[in-house]
């Protein structure tokens, strides 16, 4: 695909997925939703990359959807999303409710971090709400936005935000729109951690790695597997489950290295 809104590149076991319209903050775009998704179904398809990381290109991480897109929405007097009929589906086919726009993250079989360099605002909050994981530079803002749009919360976000920090905490942002900057996201779980601006991408990285080399490939796409499922089912099902795969994935290979380097106190070669 040739790529104008986003970067893709993979090194050392991760995958970087770079929102690329810093003149615009990065703003969302049909164009950039249809990049993002192929960049992220190249992901799944690459038994190298086992983390990807998002951001964003220069000052932003992203600041919602643009604003001459929906100035062009309000001129049809609906919603146009821009994108071909024959979009990337990466993370479907786990859970029909994931198989949707922004929901298909928890589907995916890798984590993904979200390395939040600049605002995030509406459809940008949404975004990095659906990965598993938040680091924030000091000082960025993030809001929900669509209150001052006349617009309801989107793409699940009031489904998502209260499994996060909480349904009083995820009400007060959703009901005023109202901006908290990254350490008052930090202090309601928003984020998982804020770090000095310019930081935020090597401190990604360095947590990507830990899970790219200390964890062993399959424990990580079942944990995350079952955390998405776990959304859905009952304490029973997800028990059985993981009784389940228990018995199945200590005949294998990565469990008798684990084990082995547990005895000999050494990294595991997974």
């Amino acid at each position: 695909m040739d790529l104008r809104s986003i970067r893709y590149e993979v090194d050392d076991r991760v995958a970087t997925i770079t929102l690329n319209r810093p003149e615009r903050l990065n703003a969302w775009t049909g164009r950039m939703h249809t990049e993002y998704r192929w960049a992220m179904q190249e992901a799944q398809d690459d038994d190298s990359v086992r983390v990807v990381i998002v951001t964003g290109a220069g000052r932003g991480f992203c600041a919602g959807a643009d604003a001459k897109a929906l100035e062009g929405h309000a001129e049809r007097g609906g919603y146009d999303p821009g994108t071909p009929e024959d979009l990337a589906t990466p993370g479907y086919g786990v859970h029909p409710g994931l198989d949707g726009d922004f929901t298909f993250h928890l589907g995916l079989r890798t984590p993904v971090i979200a390395a939040i360099n600049g605002p995030a605002a509406g459809v940008g909050l949404v975004l990095a709400c659906y990965c598993d994981l938040r680091f924030a530079a000091a000082g960025v803002k993030l809001t929900t936005a669509h209150g001052r749009l006349n617009l309801p919360a989107e793409y699940g976000l009031s489904w998502i935000l209260p499994r996060i920090i909480g349904l009083g905490r995820a009400n007060d942002l959703l009901l005023t729109s109202r901006v908290v900057l990254a350490e008052e996201a930090h202090t309601m779980g928003l984020v998982n951690q804020v770090v000095p601006a310019g930081d935020v991408l090597s401190a990604a990285r360095s947590h990507a790695r830990l899970m790219a080399y200390d964890i062993a490939p399959r424990s990580l796409v079942e944990t995350k597997r079952a955390i998405a499922l776990d959304l859905f089912r009952d304490l029973g099902a997800s028990t059985a489950e993981a009784t389940r795969l228990l018995n199945e994935m200590m005949g294998e290979r990565d469990f008798a290295e684990g084990a082995r380097a547990l005895v000999e106190k050494r990294p595991p070669r997974f």
